[in-house]
């Protein structure tokens, strides 16, 4: 009996589309087949599945914590720790870009320590900060700015093919992920009206400032 609902539970995985429910299903096929392989005296399949159990819930538990995370984020804490242990950490070196406007955009980092800008709109960027993600919903993938580090300093990377990966594992990431993006995609705007909103007007015959049209 606990071989045969082992199997079904190995056929349902293979019908789920997402990556928590294939975890647990996979789980409880495992313990069916330890149980079936106990009694039955097979071991290297009691091996295996008992072997398997623990993987399966590890990784069920971190897609969890990390849905969890996101949730809270998108709640209205805005930090990206449930990002960092997917993220790898790489240094900067002041004058170092590491994109331009225009490229088209394959990683998005997360700024451990230094400072940064981005110069087409004069906007520092400092520890704490997601920086690179809209690339990822820009059309054609290009980036909007540039960013530039200007004092030596750390950042943590993912590539966007992890980024979408995670999105298939789990759409509730995609989606947390996305309001987290626009959240902050808005807050710019809203930081660029602030600036814009507080500079003095030109007067007739005096040239506008530098970066505003004539």
């Amino acid at each position: 009996m606990p071989g045969f609902l082992g199997a079904v539970f190995v056929i349902a995985s293979f019908l789920t589309r997402t990556m928590i429910p294939l975890r647990a299903l996979s789980a409880g096929s495992n313990l069916c087949f330890v149980v079936y392989a106990f009694f039955d005296a097979q071991y290297p399949t009691l091996f295996l599945h008992a072997s398997l159990f623990p993987l399966n819930i590890m990784r069920m538990l971190q897609m969890m914590r990390l849905v969890r995370r996101v949730r809270s984020a998108s709640g209205g804490d805005h930090t990206m720790d449930w990002l960092k242990p997917y993220m790898k950490r790489r240094r900067c070196r002041t004058g170092q870009v590491l994109f331009r406007k225009g490229d088209i955009g394959d990683t998005i980092y997360y700024i451990v320590s230094g400072r940064f800008r981005l110069p087409e709109i004069g906007v520092q960027r400092l520890p704490g900060e997601l920086v690179g993600e809209l690339g990822l919903l820009a059309p054609q993938g290009q980036r909007t700015q540039t960013l530039e580090c200007t004092e030596d300093g750390e950042v943590l990377a993912i590539s966007y093919d992890e980024v979408r990966e995670l999105f298939f594992q789990n759409p509730d990431f995609g989606y947390y992920f996305m309001q987290l993006a626009a959240a902050r995609l808005f807050h710019t705007l809203e930081m660029l009206e602030n600036q814009l909103a507080g500079r003095p007007r030109a007067e007739p015959g005096i040239p506008p400032l530098r970066g505003e049209s004539s």
